[in-house]
């Protein structure tokens, strides 16, 4: 499995950036107190959302399937609690409709739908729509997820977005270039299927 790749200029930690993890970490052992009289058995967990929402306040975890939203919960509290990393969420579900908005924006912007699908998928494709797809921030955090994540089922699956992770129950996925390599794998094991013949009875 090979790990993000070094931090690029555009990659590097922002020098506010542990002291946003200290004043997170901070808020959330203040919030403890309460958070053990509002949820004795998971006051951890409660704790780590409060503090991150104060932290990410525009992230949206609406649309997540009940799975992928638990384990996307439970991996940022280890995350918080035992490394002090902290993973926002820039974007999770997104209905059919805008995803297919952000690929005509795309294709506008590359100039072609070959070069758009390097990024973005068609609706019928996007794990956003499935409500299985998070895309993450800081790359800290992604690099986290990326050696841990494995645990709660969330894998890196493309090697062009280190920001992209799938929740995968099944077990790891094949780790592609770019997403529009899922498109060219899901049309071959199509394929394959139909070749199949038919089972007799």
């Amino acid at each position: 499995m090979s790990l993000l790749p070094p931090a690029s200029p555009h990659r590097t930690v922002r020098r506010r950036d542990p002291c946003y993890r200290l004043v997170t970490r901070l808020l959330s052992i203040a919030a403890l107190p309460v958070a053990f009289v509002v949820a004795p058995g998971r006051a951890r967990h409660v704790a780590c959302r409060w503090a991150l929402a104060l932290r990410f306040p525009a992230e949206n975890l609406d649309g997540l399937t009940p799975d992928t939203l638990a384990a996307f919960e439970a991996a940022r509290t280890e995350a918080l609690w035992c490394h002090g990393e902290l993973i926002g969420l820039t974007a999770g579900y997104r209905d059919a409709r805008t995803q297919a908005r952000l690929l005509a924006d795309t294709v506008r912007r590359t100039g072609s739908l070959e070069l758009a699908l390097r990024r973005t998928l068609p609706p019928h494709a996007s794990r956003h729509v499935a409500g299985t797809a998070l895309d993450v921030r800081p790359v800290e955090g992604a690099r986290w997820l990326e050696r841990h994540g494995s645990r709660y089922h969330l894998y890196r699956v493309y090697d062009n977005e280190w920001w992209h992770f799938e929740y995968r129950p099944e077990g790891r996925p094949l780790r592609l270039p770019d997403p529009r390599a899922s498109l060219a794998l899901s049309g071959a094991a199509r394929t394959a299927r139909e070749d199949q013949p038919c089972s007799r009875v």
